[in-house]
């Protein structure tokens, strides 16, 4: 499978961006494009997402495939890699199994750990309520979106992937059925408890987001020993659009 991706800019070493789960290349587009004043930057859609093909396989190790696939198809022996969220999970397994393909690893607001089954349930529910074949807006997908997500934010970013078809209805970009089928798989660890990338690894999370807490940072030490972990105090679980100049600011600063 060849992922869609984004050229964002930029003549340096390449940076190479995964977005998290429901979210697309389009989420990384303002920040790449200031990243791109020290990379050249280009963000991926992860399989079932995007503009990326569909498969019915969806699991971190399919995923680790298709962008080793991604970087051999298009010249790439190792680049830096970052990725946000579930592409957090992605990056992470890529680096600990192909560390010769990683310059350095940027890991945003996730843990080397499982989830729990309440992540994500509320924002799946309801857009496999909403009925697509009949929607006039993506304005009125999200108000289909308020009985089972209060916030507004959440709302309009579900609404992000429908798009409308040539002879004007709406579609889902994602593979919904797939993505609701293999939402446990997702929210596991996908390290063993052997997987570890002793290279440069900078961990950046949200002081407002409860994807990672204090306990965790051990398991992000114990498999990435040389990890730094650097916390955004005013962002939550997107510090990449949520606070993205302190974000673009700091990652700049940090790696060389």
């Amino acid at each position: 499978m060849l992922l869609f991706h984004r050229d964002l800019g930029g003549t340096g070493p390449p940076l190479v961006i995964l977005h998290g789960m429901l979210g697309s290349s389009r989420n990384w587009q303002t920040a790449g494009r200031d990243l791109a004043a020290r990379f050249h930057v280009l963000a991926l859609d992860l399989r079932n997402h995007g503009s990326s093909p569909h498969a019915s396989e969806m699991d971190y190790s399919a995923m680790v495939a298709d962008v080793i696939a991604w970087l051999d198809a298009h010249g790439f022996g190792k680049v830096s890699l970052m990725g946000h969220s579930m592409g957090g999970k992605v990056a992470m397994l890529l680096a600990c199994r192909f560390p010769e393909r990683v310059e350095r690893l940027i890991v945003v607001d996730i843990a080397p750990k499982k989830y729990g089954s309440g992540s994500h349930r509320d924002e799946f529910a309801a857009m496999n309520e909403l009925d697509v074949g009949t929607l006039a807006s993506r304005a009125a997908a999200e108000a289909g979106f308020e009985k089972n997500v209060p916030d507004w934010t959440m709302r309009k970013f579900l609404a992000t992937n429908l798009e409308r078809t040539a002879e004007g209805r709406w579609r889902w970009m994602i593979n919904l059925p797939v993505l609701s089928h293999v939402l446990s798989t997702l929210e596991d660890d996908p390290l063993k408890a052997d997987d570890r990338f002793d290279g440069e690894a900078l961990f950046v999370l949200g002081g407002k987001s409860r994807y990672v807490a204090a306990a965790d940072h051990a398991a992000i030490l114990r498999h990435f020993p040389s990890a730094r972990i650097e916390t955004i105090a005013n962002s939550g679980h997107n510090p990449h659009m949520e606070t993205r100049e302190e974000f673009v600011n700091l990652l700049l600063s940090r790696l060389p």
